[in-house]
């Protein structure tokens, strides 16, 4: 197994954890920007001594109140009150996004050095990202834990933590590519009751999450390669066994085809799900 290149800079897999597990969103939002700024300055090294630990409840607030999906109150764009309470679950996913990023650094040891800044990217990205939406929230009255919220993309994260290749096929190239599917759609409807603040957030949430799944579909190919496999057909095996076999559309073909899905993978995504969701 290719090791990331030792340096004279942080301890990776340190610095990671504790990252992760800090619960301020602030406070984590300002050490990930340094552990990025800092790796990309002065290198890092991998310590192969930090042991891995099982994370079942990663660094997040008190609040918001983490209630089953079918829980989550519906958001209706046409009050003030809906569209916060929609920029409230994007700033949540934003959150969860950290942590995932996170966790791919801290989680999977052994990676070739291009993985960890790749993800040391995308966890900063995600930080940006969370701290345009908590401004936006600020903006309309609100704050991050005001309204009620879901668990789901964390506890896959925990059902795919056995291995890196699982990883990179159901989070970011399942529940991330969601958001390359709803997000245009989001931006037509608040776009339409005149909220083009938001709109610009999510205009640059969209294009920056394609870079996000195609790092996803590129480690994924790059573990298929490494175990003999074809990555269409075992993505849609992986789906079947983690997911249910089947993802809503209607979806972002071209997003998705920037973001490492090929035409062979859309086309069986559509006949297994690609219904309306």
């Amino acid at each position: 197994m290719t090791v990331a290149v030792t340096k004279d800079g942080k301890n990776l897999f340190r610095e990671a954890y504790n990252c992760l597990m800090l619960t301020d969103p602030g406070e984590k939002v300002e050490a990930v920007r340094a552990l990025d700024n800092g790796c990309r300055k002065e290198g890092f090294f991998c310590d192969s001594q930090v042991t891995v630990l099982e994370i079942r409840k990663p660094g997040r607030p008190e609040t918001p109140e983490l209630v089953a999906p079918v829980n989550v109150p519906r958001r209706r764009l046409g009050s003030e009150a809906g569209r916060a309470a929609l920029v409230h679950a994007i700033t949540h996913i934003e959150f969860n996004a950290i942590n995932l990023a996170l966790d791919a650094i801290y989680r999977f040891r052994g990676m070739p050095e291009r993985y960890y800044f790749d993800w040391l990217s995308v966890a900063a990205d995600e930080s940006r990202h969370f701290q345009m939406l908590n401004s936006r929230l600020a903006d309309m009255g609100h704050a991050y834990g005001d309204f009620p919220a879901h668990n789901g993309l964390w506890q896959m994260a925990v059902k795919t933590g056995h291995d890196c290749m699982v990883r990179m096929a159901l989070v970011p190239r399942v529940l991330e590519a969601r958001g390359l599917d709803v997000t245009p759609g989001m931006i037509k409807r608040l776009g339409s009751v005149g909220d083009t603040d938001t709109v610009d957030i999510l205009k640059t949430i969209l294009e920056e999450e394609v870079g996000h799944v195609e790092i996803g579909s590129r480690w994924f190919a790059w573990w298929c390669s490494r175990r003999g496999l074809e990555p269409g057909p075992t993505f849609i095996q992986l789906l079947q066994q983690y997911y249910g076999g089947a993802v809503r559309g209607p979806f972002n073909h071209e997003a998705r085809l920037a973001a490492g899905f090929s035409a062979a993978e859309l086309e069986t995504l559509e006949a297994l799900g690609g219904r309306p969701g």
